[in-house]
């Protein structure tokens, strides 16, 4: 960070600063201004939400208009103190003992020194070791490393962390102590509207009929409220549907509305990304063409409609 950045010569305008990073995140705008006041505040943020409702590109995108550095920690059960803090070269503590020189950062030290941005990603799958080291931070601004001394936080510096709930599978409840220095901001799915937008501009398939995406994006948002379904699936659901569809279109010298070539795509796209429910003695297949079926009809197994789609009763057949 530079000294005019350090000292708030040129901190930048706060609603300028929520256009540009508008322009780039869809439909985060209360999100984008929570965020950003409290960054501004130095304060530390915990985004908490379901996977794929762009938490992190929220949090990427903010770091990059503030012109900060960013420091990024995939959390997980092997992230240790010593690969978040940094260690000694042991080869070269054999040669020169511990000296500073022979320290090497981690992602922590690295922040810490430069005043960046420490990002965590699914924090609650950090082990409470881990994660104590953390809070020493947020509380005290330093951190003391055996042999090193202490690394004192420079200007800029706070931990950014996002989380998914702690139904997910691999993580775990966050401790009251994470809580009580950070300020948290809940989020949930975008609208359809916005994860038609996101879905049209990520897809990379420029010529795709936007009321079909909507059917897709439609068939996803359904995964989420399906009886059979724990997990349903984010908008990276519908954006891979709309990548394959259009590829497998090509292969079969078809059309991505085509009744084979959409079921298809739905069932690579979205079969993985669901969690069934306990006690479910479905298939996610199953529930895939169920809910396929539901949105774009049905695909006929023989006669002069074999592998076109078959729009639902009431529903005009796509062209």
């Amino acid at each position: 960070m530079s000294e005019s950045a350090a000292n708030g010569a040129s901190r930048p305008v706060p609603s300028e600063l929520v256009e540009s990073i508008g322009s780039t995140v869809v439909g985060r705008r209360r999100e984008i201004e929570l965020v950003v006041a409290a960054l501004i505040a130095d304060r530390h943020v915990v985004i908490e939400g379901p996977p794929g409702t762009g938490k992190s590109t929220l949090l990427r995108t903010v770091a990059h208009e503030l012109g900060v550095g960013f420091e990024f920690v995939e959390g997980n059960a092997e992230l240790t103190p010593a690969r978040l803090v940094g260690h000694f070269d042991p080869a070269r503590v054999m040669a020169e003992g511990y000296d500073a020189d022979v320290f090497v950062d981690g992602p922590l030290a690295s922040a810490l020194r430069d005043g960046s941005l420490l990002y965590v990603e699914e924090i609650n799958r950090v082990p409470e070791e881990t994660l104590n080291v953390l809070i020493t931070v947020m509380s005290e601004g330093e951190l003391h490393v055996p042999r090193l001394g202490r690394l004192a936080a420079a200007p800029g510096f706070r931990l950014v962390a996002a989380m998914n709930p702690f139904d997910a599978i691999g993580t775990a409840r966050i401790s009251g102590a994470v809580y009580d220095r950070v300020c948290r901001l809940a989020v949930d799915y975008q609208t359809a509207t916005d994860e038609r937008q996101i879905t049209l501009r990520e897809s990379g398939s420029v010529d795709l009929d936007p009321d079909w995406v909507a059917k897709v994006v439609e068939l996803v948002r359904l995964t989420r409220t399906h009886g059979d379904l724990r997990v349903g699936s984010s908008v990276r659901g519908a954006i891979d549907m709309c990548a394959v569809a259009s590829s497998l279109a090509a292969v079969r010298g078809s059309s991505v509305v085509a009744g084979d070539v959409s079921l298809d795509a739905a069932l690579v796209a979205l079969s993985g990304r669901v969690r069934l429910r306990e006690g479910t003695t479905r298939s996610t297949e199953d529930i895939v063409r169920e809910l396929w079926k539901s949105v774009f009809g049905k695909v006929d197994d023989g006669g002069s409609n074999e592998g076109k789609e078959i729009a639902p009763t009431g529903a005009t057949p796509a062209r």
